[in-house]
């Protein structure tokens, strides 16, 4: 997900300021980023759930009932991953028909797109390294390069669990500051490395694959807030042979709608813009199967602007922190697309990067 993109949204229009003289906007943009999920979904969300009148008892947060512990305990901070068993891999490993590999991942860049100053940027320390002093008789050269990037936000990316949260007591909390497994802010936050839910605990990713084509399927690019529907899904399984019943927990599952092949570094401010991707009631689909991975040839997965303006990216708080269900953003679909590849061993790795909340990488498709 791109972050920068709730400073745009919210500056799109004058908002009145809540009941404690403090707008939505004017919070966020007050810089307490640890909770900036929970607070875009806040204020407006909460009325209006409490409109509908859920019972008191299942509406503990403004994204419904409390979700922790997890099913695999209190403790876990691996999310889904801990579907990835010896036995799943063994399950997996029968896929694998022919060897043959496709990258899932982009090329990193400079010229890809990025939100405000956020750069993607590569340089080579001198020419050589070491060009005045050549190591031993046979006069050995090398180089170094250094990279500053946004590591787990930038380019092809995986989110982890520490990436969304939600407040769910007064606000500004941070003790009430909530993301996977009930972890709130207080216990995770430090500024150099998080103290839990960091990319470091989650396991390596060897699973079943599965592309839903919607390209393929409408027979066009998906446009710009074009929000895909249960009868999408299962209307894409049907005509690439795929049954619902065939999902099993620890899959993956990955949406092409086309938007990055129009855009990707053609027309980065368009690509920025929003995005067609999954509606809320796919996510909830997608938890229900208990998968491992959502991704998508796009930045946030889900549908930009939401379906619900006043919810902006609560796929991922359904997914993320409410599942630990985990999303592979900006994506490479094509040449499976091209190929008529809608099932394959998905592998990826995320970085070891102690208490990081995402992670670069080179997703790999294998059939």
């Amino acid at each position: 997900m791109q972050p920068g993109w709730f400073e745009q949204f919210f500056a799109q229009a004058p908002e009145p300021p809540g009941e404690d003289g403090v707008s939505r906007r004017g919070f966020l943009q007050g810089g307490v980023a640890a909770g900036v999920a929970g607070m875009a979904a806040g204020g407006a969300m909460v009325a209006q759930q409490l409109a509908q009148a859920p019972p008191a008892a299942a509406q503990d947060t403004p994204i419904g009932p409390r979700w922790w512990p997890s099913r695999w305990g209190p403790q876990d901070e691996a999310g889904a991953s801990n579907h990835i068993t010896p036995q799943k891999v063994l399950e997996t490993v029968r896929l694998i028909k022919t060897g043959k590999t496709y990258e899932l991942g982009r090329l990193y860049q400079a010229e890809q797109p990025a939100f405000g100053a956020r750069i993607f940027a590569l340089r080579i320390l001198g020419s050589p390294a070491n060009a005045d002093s050549p190591f031993g008789k046979n006069k050995l050269m090398y180089h170094d390069d250094f990279l500053a990037t946004e590591i787990g936000q930038t380019g092809t990316q995986f989110d982890g669990l520490a990436h969304i949260g939600c407040e769910t007591g007064k606000r500004g909390d941070l003790s009430e500051t909530r993301y996977y497994n009930g972890v709130t802010e207080v216990e995770m936050f430090n500024m150099y490395g998080l103290k839990k839910l960091g990319i470091e605990h989650v396991k390596p990713l060897f699973t079943r694959g599965v592309l839903v084509d919607m390209v393929a399927f409408k027979g066009r690019n998906l446009n710009i807030g074009e929000a895909i529907m249960p009868a999408d899904l299962m209307g894409a399984l049907s005509r690439e042979g795929i049954s619902e019943a065939s999902f099993r927990p620890g899959d993956a599952i990955f949406f092409r709608t086309g938007w990055a092949e129009q855009h990707w570094i053609k027309d980065n401010k368009k690509f920025n813009e929003g995005c067609p991707g999954i509606g809320l009631d796919v996510a909830k689909w997608i938890a229900q199967k208990q998968l491992c991975v959502a991704g998508a040839d796009t930045w946030p997965v889900e549908v930009v602007p939401s379906e619900n303006p006043d919810l902006p990216f609560i796929c991922h708080q359904e997914l993320i922190t409410k599942n630990g269900i985990f999303l592979h953003e900006n994506m490479d679909l094509s040449e499976v697309a091209k190929d008529r590849v809608y099932e394959f061993v998905y592998v990826f790795a995320p970085l070891r990067i102690k208490g990081a909340t995402g992670s670069p990488g080179r997703p790999i498709a294998i059939v």
